[in-house]
C-alpha cells in the first residue's frame, strides 16, 4: 500500500490539470475566433505560436521541477524529455515551413500533448488519496508517452522533409 504525506496535496495537481485543459480549449479556439471575426494577421499567428511554446515549456518545466522536488528524479527526467520532444516537434515543422515544405505529419502535435498532460494531472488529482499505488504514476505515464512519441514525431517529420527534398 502506498501513502506518502510528504507529496503535498496531490489534489492541487488535479486542479492544475483542469486549468491546463481549460486554457488549452481556449487556445485552440482563439485562431478560429480571429478568423470568424476577420481579425487575423501574420503577426497574430506568429504571436500565438510563440505564446503556445512558452505556455507548453513553462507547464512542462513546472511539472519537472515539482517531480524533482518530490523525489521523482526519473519522472523529472521523463518530463524534461517530453519538453525536448515538444520543442523539436514545433522546431522541425517551423524550420521545414521556412524552407517551403509541408510538415504536419506525426502523432504528437500540440493538442495531443496538451490533452495528455492535462488528463494525467487531472487523474493524478482524482486518485490522490489512492493507497494501492503511487498516484504520481498517473501523471508520469502520459508524460512518458509524450516523451517517446513527441521525439519520434520530430524524427518522422525530419524524415518526411528529407523525402521532400530528395
Amino acid at each position: 500500500m502506498y501513502s506518502d504525506a510528504s507529496q503535498g496535496d496531490l489534489s492541487l495537481v488535479g486542479w492544475t490539470g483542469a486549468l491546463i485543459l481549460f486554457a488549452g480549449l481556449f487556445d485552440m479556439m482563439d485562431g478560429r475566433v480571429a478568423r470568424v471575426g476577420h481579425m487575423t494577421s501574420t503577426f497574430g499567428a506568429l504571436y500565438d505560436s510563440v505564446l503556445d511554446r512558452y505556455s507548453e515549456l513553462f507547464t512542462l518545466f513546472g511539472i519537472s521541477y515539482y517531480l524533482n522536488l518530490q523525489g521523482y528524479f526519473w519522472g523529472s527526467i521523463i518530463t524534461f524529455m517530453a519538453l525536448i520532444g515538444s520543442l523539436m516537434v514545433s522546431y522541425v515543422r517551423a524550420r521545414a515551413e521556412g524552407l517551403g515544405l509541408e510538415c504536419k505529419v506525426g502523432l504528437m502535435q500540440r493538442p495531443e500533448r496538451v490533452v495528455l498532460t492535462s488528463l494525467g494531472a487531472l487523474f493524478c488529482g482524482i486518485f490522490s488519496k489512492c493507497t494501492l499505488f503511487d498516484p504520481v504514476l498517473i501523471l508520469i505515464v502520459p508524460l512518458l508517452l509524450i516523451a517517446v512519441l513527441a521525439n519520434w514525431t520530430a524524427f518522422v517529420r525530419l524524415n518526411h522533409c528529407r523525402k521532400q527534398l530528395s
